[in-house]
Formats: C-alpha cells, structure tokens, sequence
C-alpha cells in the first residue's frame, strides 16, 4: 500500500513509538493483558501483505456471554465460546465453519439475517488458498447460525456466488427499515496483476483497479439482493468497508465509506438516506465529509454530549477527529484542537466510557505497513475536562505495540465494565522486537456508575443494530448507537449498548429510537445493571384519513377533468 515519504514518516513513528516506551505506573489502575489466562492463541497471518483481520463480538448460543470469531487471514480463523469465567475455548473445529480453511479471510460481521433468534456470521475473504493471482480471486462467505453451536454455509443458497470480489470490510444496517438487516461490503480491487507488498502510490494510480462495492438488500431472510445502482451508488475505490450510522438523526441509516488511497482515487463518501425512497444520496463534499486520506475505520460517538454523532476516521500519519457542528452543518477536523495530532498509522478505533466518568475515551490500535514493521504502540485517549485528549497507553497498560489492525470492545465477564480485544498480524520481516500476536485486556480501570442496554427488537431488527439509545442522568446527555460492523476496522463491536455513568444513581430517562424511526421512552432506571429491553409496540396510523385525502383528490381532479371537457365543448 504506500511508502508515502516512507522514510520520513515511519521515522516520525518510530520516535513517537520510543517516546511512549514507557512501563505502566504500578500506582494507577488499569488493563491486565490476560490474553493466555483466558485461552487466546491467535495470530493473523498475512498473503503477501498489509491486509486484515477482523473480529466479531456476538452471543453464539444465547446464554448471556459474549463470545468472539477472529479471521486469520492464512492461518484458521477461531471460534471461541465465552466460558462465562473470564476464559474463553476455541469450539472452531466441528462448527461448520471449516471452509473457511480455504480462503484468505479478512473482515466478519454478525446479524439474525432469517430472524430466527441466531446470530448469523458474513466473512469477506481476498482470495482462495489455491488460486491464481487474478483479482476478483473469490466469493465471500455467509454462514447460517444453527442454533446448537455449528453453522450451515449458505453462501450459494443467499445468492452470493456470483460475487467474486477482493473484499475487505462488511456491515450490517436495515436501510430500508423493514425489520431484516441488509448488508454493505467493502470492495478493494477490480483488477490487479501484481503482488500485494508491492502496492504503493505508484502503482495503485490506474483507475481500472477500484471497485464496486456491493449493497445487499436482505429478501426476507431468504437471500441478498445487490441493489448498489438501483439505490443510485456509483462510486468505485479502494474500499475498506463502511459504517451504516444516522448522522442526520433522522431515523434511518445512512452510511459512511471508508477509501483507501482518497487522494489519488476516490475519497470517503458520506451517503445520505432517503428513506422511504429507495435511494441514498452523495453529500460528503457538502459535509466536509470526502476526505483525501488512508481511511481503515471510523468510530463514532458523542464527545461533547450535544446529541449529534462525532467521527474518529483512522489514517496513516495524520488520522481524522471530526467533530458535527450541528444538524445540517459541515463537521469540523478537530484533531490538532483536541491534542491528537501523533504522526502514526491507525487501523481499529473504539469509542468508549472505559473508567466509567461519563465521558468517552478513544483506544486507536496502531501497526506498521507488513512487511516494513516499525513498532508503534497503540494509543489510549483519556478526555481532558475542556475536551482535549491526552494519550495515557503507556500509564493503563495498552500501549501494545503489536502490528495492530482490527478491534473491538466487550463486557468479557459481565461484570460492567469494558474490555479490549485487537488483533495482531504476524510480521512478515523477522526480527520483529516485540510479539505480535492478538491481544485481551482486560477492565481493571472503571470506577463509577454504570448501564448496560441489551435491545430486543420485534418490528424492527431482532438485536437492534443501529438503533440509537440517548441516556439522560446526573446533569447529562448520552447517546450510543448499536453496531452493526465497520465501526472498527473490518470487525463489530458489541451490540450491547454500555453508558459509564460517573456518579449518578438514576436514570432519569432512556429513549431508544429504533431504525425507521419509532421511539420508546422509559423513565426512572435503575444503575449498575444490564436492562433487557424489548421493542414496544407501534402506534397503527389509521387508514381512513388517507383514504379519504385520496378519495377527495380523486374526486377534484375527476372535477377538473370534467370542467376542462365542457370548456372544449364550448369552445367549439
């Protein structure tokens, strides 16, 4: 991908890796890295370079406990069971999911595509282990979740097949709002000839070689449809997926794309929904939203609590902090303004109340380009009280410095707080100083009040992804959105809404906006606990006003029909 003044910049990196080389200070509380206590053994293994992996946090049979699917890129991709004991057991073998072997898998989501009460996983792949070097090289994956611990592959039976594609990023969202979860994939490459590692600037100019992406209408639980023209999408670019998200706070999803290469080929895009017509519209440019850049992610969250959704777009050297300015307003680029401008290369980003203070940190996983492997430590992002950020990795234990790539956050042992989990390539280059492997850290840090929001949706999707929730408690205003993928570099976080609540000892009120555009209002809630919430009935509007409109229009225009005949008449 992209020596981009390659010797300036990763020495840059390299500098700001020492400086931040520091140990953990024993007297502050913070993350225990218990990835071997808690049975992960993962690496992902990269073909040729640079690319993947992805993680997905989903409940694999329903107990309550989270549990985790890790792609592997060359090596197997891992299944493992929550034990609810802080300890998780790779159940990979005897799932189902053993094709996977075959192909070189980078990005996962997770979503109850039929509505059947099981999470259902979709794996992109780049490649098959056994083709040639052409690009598109391979179908991506849709698996079926059967509900006792092994999946059906019905990635033909979805209509899938025929989407052979170098794919990276997928995310689930019901743009429609129809209740089934519809699909984005992020597409990299049309065509090309070469060896990955050798991708750079250069090279990567030709515009034959950027790509569709696919936009997968869900047909009732039965297959998916790619409805990209037909919703008047006509972009093609190096594509590292999406994040459906209501920026607009209209009720609907909209989606933000993730380019990379924005400079030299296609940038980010920002399409608007225009639910109920069938149709997104480009507004990036009117939002400051098309940026130019390396974009791998983007997380979202409200920093400044003002009830609009704030974006952290990672990217090589100088990542993105771009901050609404209002409903119907261009956002604005913040990173130097809030203390963030670390000269670096960012993949995974999650926005979260880890210390449980009421305000959002940030923690950036950070890698070098396989097979250059200068070592970057991650950063974590501790908000300041005027808004500011400061990196304190070094201070909470999370300055890994792992060739990071995808992330995500969960409640490992549901005890209220959340817990990191990143992955890891191994280098390609030996001689790597540090091991590169995946990595659990786990919460020690929070200290305050809390809520957890598990939503069970009837109308709507099942689980809720993409519903937004706004917490109101102690004096402020707190707004999460249910993820559906793509949040975080090709992986999804849980969809289990958490809210750190400082120190406040009710919920003064909880509103859910449910995709399409349905609210539901609960007062007075209770802290410290996980609330189960199922979607309340919608109000029916009834049908007669609108028969009657249209009766009466029919009536008028029969009336003016009938005047304009006599006229004619008349008039002869």
């Amino acid at each position: 991908m992209r020596p981009i003044s390659i010797a300036l910049t990763l020495a840059f990196c390299l500098l700001g890796s020492v400086l931040h080389a520091q140990q953990p200070d024993s007297t502050n509380k913070g993350f225990a890295d218990i990835t071997e206590a808690a049975g992960i053994q993962h690496q992902f293994q990269v073909y040729e370079g640079m690319f993947g992996g992805g993680i997905c946090v989903f409940d694999l049979n329903n107990d309550g406990f989270e549990d985790l699917y890790l792609t592997g890129g060359m090596n197997e991709d891992q299944l493992y069971l929550n034990q609810g004991n802080g300890t998780f057991r790779n159940v990979f073998e005897g799932s189902g999911l053993e094709i996977t072997r075959r192909f070189v898998t980078q990005g996962v989501a997770g979503a109850d595509v039929n509505r059947d009460g099981w999470v259902d996983l979709f794996i992109t792949t780049i490649t098959a282990k056994d083709s040639g070097r052409i690009i598109p090289r391979a179908r991506n994956l849709f698996f079926l979740n059967d509900g006792d611990g092994t999946f059906t592959d019905a990635t033909e039976a979805f209509g899938l097949i025929p989407l052979y594609s170098f794919s990276t990023g997928p995310s689930f969202g019901d743009f429609n709002a129809d209740g089934w979860p519809d699909l984005y994939v992020g597409n990299y490459f049309q065509e090309y000839m070469g060896e990955l590692t050798s991708i750079n600037d250069a090279t990567i100019v030709g515009a034959n070689q950027t790509a569709k992406s696919y936009l997968l209408l869900n047909e009732g639980g039965k297959a998916f449809r790619d409805v990209y023209t037909d919703y008047g999408m006509k972009h093609r670019g190096f594509g590292f997926g999406g994040l459906f998200t209501d920026f607009d706070n209209d009720g609907d999803l909209d989606l933000l794309v993730h380019h990379d290469f924005g400079y030299k080929a296609t940038p980010s895009l920002l399409y608007r929904n225009d639910h109920p017509r069938e149709r997104f519209t480009e507004v990036g440019k009117e939002f400051d939203m098309d940026l130019k850049i390396n974009a791998m992610a983007a997380a979202n969250g409200d920093i400044n609590h003002d009830g609009m959704l704030d974006y952290f777009i990672t990217n090589i050297r100088f990542n993105r902090f771009m901050v609404s300015q209002g409903p119907g307003k261009p956002y604005r680029e913040e990173l130097k303004e809030r203390g963030m401008t670390f000269v670096t290369i960012s993949w995974g980003a999650n926005f979260a109340d880890f210390d449980h203070d009421g305000e959002l940190e940030l923690f950036v996983a950070n890698g070098d380009l396989n097979p250059n492997c200068t070592p970057m430590a991650d950063f974590y992002f501790d908000q300041n009280p005027d808004g500011s950020f400061t990196d304190r990795a070094h201070l909470v234990g999370l300055n890994d410095y792992g060739i990071g790539r995808g992330t995500v956050v969960f409640d490992l042992e549901n005890d209220g707080d959340l817990d990191i989990l990143t992955i890891n390539q191994a280098p390609v280059m030996p001689g790597y100083p540090v091991a590169s492997t995946t990595r659990l850290f786990r919460n020690d840090l929070a200290d305050g009040n809390w809520l957890q929001i598990v939503l069970k949706g009837k109308q709507s999707d099942l689980h809720g992804l993409g519903a937004r929730i706004k917490v109101v408690a102690g004096g402020k205003t707190f707004l999460r959105e249910i993820d559906g993928g793509g949040s975080t570099h090709m992986s999804q976080n849980s969809s289990i809404a958490h809210i750190g609540l400082g120190e406040a000892e009710i919920v003064d009120s909880l509103v859910i906006t449910w995709v399409g555009g349905h609210e539901q209002v609960l007062l007075g809630q209770p802290v410290n606990t996980r609330l189960n919430v199922e979607e309340s009935p919608h109000e029916e509007r009834p049908v007669w006003p609108w028969i009657l409109v249209g009766a009466l229009g029919g009536l008028l225009a029969a009336g003016f029909a009938w005047k304009r005949a006599q006229k004619r008449r008349s008039d002869r």
